[in-house]
């Protein structure tokens, strides 16, 4: 009897401390650092980098703030490519804080971001902070990017968009949940959209229960608030 070939199963996606979520069909690995991993298309996505930042307040109003922002998010970004090692990454608009941003980019950090989008298909998504991301740096420049049941843009439309993933918003969350202060940075998703927290190191955030994102969650959402070892998946009523 000739034995039968042994069925090679997939191996899983890899994985960090995260949740699972499941949007217009489509299975979404939710990262603690913030990030979107989707393994049926090998692709991460991340939202407002904010690159710069740090040097444009430093410009504006004085050393505040360690200058080393855009050097922070770049570390944590190569971290997860190391994990997840996506063929695709797409970066949800707000990449770089402003028009000059690209030219205030340390030497050692604009070698490190070309090496990243080299290795990859890497796809920016225009933003308001920077709607002509560089070009300097590699990758693609797209105003939105349909990628099976998923669409990714920058700013969520209201409306019935099904799949629909996006950041801008920078959402955040804080409430005392089950006698415990539950706050931070948060994922939004109901069924037909998610929004992504901000992943730069020196963003900032708008609570969710604030109008310009309630108003897109009229039936209720969940935020996924990112803790220190995992997610807090919290029901949000009616915004």
């Amino acid at each position: 009897m000739i034995p039968s070939a042994k069925r090679e199963e997939p191996e899983p996606a890899p994985r960090r401390a995260g949740i699972g979520w499941r949007l217009n069909g489509a299975e979404l690995w939710l990262d603690i650092a913030g990030a979107l991993f989707v393994p049926a298309q090998s692709l991460l996505a991340v939202a407002d980098l904010h690159f710069e930042k740090g040097s444009r307040m430093a410009q504006q109003r004085g050393n505040l703030l360690p200058p080393y922002d855009t050097r922070a998010t770049l570390a944590v970004l190569a971290e997860l490519l190391e994990v997840y090692k996506p063929r695709r990454v797409v970066c949800l608009g707000d990449s770089f804080h402003d028009g000059e941003a690209a030219e205030r980019l340390h030497g050692d950090d604009a070698r490190k971001l070309t090496s990243l989008t080299a290795l990859r298909d890497w796809i920016w998504i225009c933003g308001n902070h920077d709607p002509e991301p560089p070009a300097r740096y590699g990758g693609r420049v797209m105003h939105e990017l349909a990628s099976g049941p998923l669409l990714f843009r920058h700013e969520a439309k209201p409306g019935a968009t099904r799949g629909e993933i996006s950041g801008h918003f920078h959402p955040k969350f804080g409430a005392n949940v089950r006698g415990r202060r539950v706050g931070g940075r948060c994922f939004v998703a109901d069924m037909r959209r998610l929004i992504l927290p901000a992943f730069g190191a020196y963003t900032g955030g708008l609570d969710v229960g604030d109008p310009a994102i309630a108003g897109l969650f009229p039936r209720g959402a969940r935020a996924l608030v990112l803790g220190r070892d995992r997610i807090h998946s919290v029901g949000l009523a009616a915004l």
